[in-house]
């Protein structure tokens, strides 16, 4: 019986290790990066439509609905140039735009690995949200918000208790609108808008 007992604690064991920290309701995590931005829009003879890349910084909230499962909300900010790419001449900037992201969507953790003596754990994201742009334009001022789906893919890197390093890339994917800009009905192409951020979870 001994032996029997001996035996379950040890299957046990490393099975919940795998485990996220049991009692995480919430977690808060501000984060800083680098945003990379797809082309908008592509024209004839090579031209494009983009934002060059830019700074990138927020905060993301979690709310535990399970060990492994988490319920997100994030908002983010940035700003850079608009920029016409124009073969040879490369890109030229036309304009400004802050642009305001903010979604929300769910958080699967893949439970925790070892790398030497710092425990980590990765994750996957999936959500839906949108992007705010203030474009500023010489004399010109819009806005326009253009509808987003997102995935992401980091990893936490345990620190201490309720508290870890995160590293997450994160595509934001969807139509600029150009309606919604210019007042035309312009068809734009389908881009993908890469975040890759650092920052720190705080378990509550």
């Amino acid at each position: 019986m001994a032996g029997m007992s001996a035996s379950a604690v040890a299957f046990a064991t490393p099975v919940l290790a795998q485990r996220p920290e049991v009692g995480t309701v919430l977690h808060i995590s501000p984060y800083a990066g680098y945003m990379v931005f797809g082309d908008y829009l592509k024209g004839p003879l090579g031209t494009s439509v983009s934002n060059a890349p830019a700074p990138v910084y927020g905060a993301q909230v979690g709310l535990s609905l399970s060990p492994s499962l988490s319920l997100v909300g994030n908002l983010g900010y940035t700003s850079s140039d608009i920029k016409v790419g124009v073969p040879i001449l490369g890109g030229v900037s036309v304009g400004h735009s802050a642009m305001l992201l903010y979604d929300g969507g769910l958080e699967y953790n893949l439970g925790a690995l070892s790398s030497g003596a710092l425990p980590f754990s990765p994750f996957v994201q999936a959500g839906v949200g949108a992007i705010r742009y203030n474009i500023d334009e010489s004399i010109v001022q819009t806005n326009a918000t253009s509808l987003t789906g997102n995935v992401g893919v980091g990893a936490d890197f345990r620190l201490g208790r309720g508290m870890a390093l995160r590293f997450l890339g994160k595509d934001y994917f969807g139509k600029f609108n150009f309606k919604d800009a210019t007042g035309f009905n312009l068809s734009s192409d389908v881009s993908h808008n890469w975040a890759l951020s650092a920052g720190l979870r705080l378990d509550f």
